[in-house]
């Protein structure tokens, strides 16, 4: 799989919700398990500027075509995050600039250390991008697929129409990534046996860390449990299978497994 950095760059936009009537949120709102997904993903899409913090002061960042992408790549999870605050607000709930000073002032202390470790470990591998591109097709996957879950269980129509128009633009990061991901681990037998041991070790669903235990834990349930949730979360592992060196992690069941 190729991606053309040169198009991406043509057509990437901020999220076109003009013509979304948020105000049928109060005629209709959603229901409170939908809510508490729609604070989470708010809280962790405008969190993407601090993952980027972590991948620039890497030797990523001397790499033209990464850094071009992920600047346009932090500007629409911006905008991501701000049509889902839209939502919030209709339904009288916090969101915004104030809710985000707030889910950073309660950061653990060892977030400020982040950036030192990953420039670290940068330091001393060749190989630490290819496993920021494999994390980052992993996490695409699942918030693309975790987008779709949530359409589907709120069934509402306005909410279904904003969300696909943001996993369109999340289907173009996951192809950059996994474009990505596929070169860099087929290159080298050192980044496929880091990026397995990073992997199995420390992954977890996309705002662990972030976002309290118990919301982690619902969110993966919620979305990802029960029959047609696991489903989906076994498409995301198979998706992982097919990267070079990689087959058999079984992350996403194994965080469903945990969060259950």
């Amino acid at each position: 799989m190729s991606f053309d950095i040169d198009t991406y760059r043509r057509i990437s936009a901020k999220l076109d919700v003009d013509d979304i009537d948020f105000g049928a949120f109060r005629d209709r709102p959603l229901p409170p398990e939908a809510l508490r997904c729609l604070r989470y993903m708010h809280d962790v899409e405008n969190h993407t500027v601090c993952y980027l913090r972590d991948i620039l002061v890497t030797r990523a960042h001397r790499d033209p075509e990464i850094t071009s992408f992920l600047t346009f790549w932090n500007y629409e999870e911006h905008w991501h995050g701000e049509a889902i605050a839209k939502v919030l607000a209709a339904h009288g709930e916090p969101a915004g600039a104030g809710r985000i000073a707030t889910l950073r002032q309660r950061l653990p202390k060892r977030d400020a250390w982040r950036p030192l470790a990953f420039q670290l470990a940068s330091a001393v591998t060749p190989h630490l991008t290819a496993v920021h591109m494999t994390w980052g097709a992993v996490n695409e996957w699942t918030t693309q697929a975790g987008y779709a879950r949530l359409a589907q269980r709120a069934d509402h129509p306005v909410l279904s129409d904003l969300l696909r128009r943001i996993m369109k633009q999340e289907g173009r990061h996951i192809d950059f990534y996994a474009s990505q991901a596929k070169g860099r681990l087929s290159e080298s037998r050192a980044a496929q046996r880091l990026t397995r041991r990073a992997l199995r070790r420390f992954w977890a669903p996309v705002g662990s860390g972030v976002m309290p235990d118990e919301e982690v834990r619902f969110l993966s349930t919620y979305l990802f449990g029960g029959e047609d949730g696991l489903g989906v979360a076994e498409r995301i592992d198979r998706r992982v299978d097919r990267l070079p060196g990689l087959d058999g992690l079984g992350l996403m069941r194994g965080a469903v497994a945990t969060a259950a």
